[in-house]
């Protein structure tokens, strides 16, 4: 190969392997959180509308959204760093909600 052509390999690689771990590490995080919720908690795959692993801005970088199908309005976030806890909830629809309305909501002892 010629100067030229690895220059080009790795520029591609420059660009690919950050998206590649991007993308692979969301879906870590999904399954990590899936499993738990399985077979830790025992909900049932129909029971859940939604697990997406997400690539954010704040610390840690990578955490999980669940939105459960009982409660479609609330997205719980879930931190897959050693072990598997929710951290948060979230209205998706802005209103209010208090703790003692939620369904799946896990509090963190």
């Amino acid at each position: 190969m010629t100067k030229k052509k690895y220059l080009i390999v790795f520029i591609i690689a420059i660009i690919i392997l950050p998206v590649l771990y991007v993308q692979s590490n969301k879906v870590m995080f999904a399954n990590r959180v899936t499993e738990y919720l399985i077979e830790e908690k025992g909900y049932q795959k129909e029971e859940i509308k939604l697990i997406k692993g997400v690539w954010g801005k704040k610390l840690p970088t990578f955490y999980v959204v669940v939105i459960f199908k009982d409660e479609e309005n609330i997205e719980y976030t879930y931190f897959a760093h050693g072990n598997v806890r929710q951290v948060e909830f979230r209205a998706i629809d802005g209103k209010s909600v208090t703790v003692d309305e939620l369904k799946n909501y896990e509090p963190f002892n």
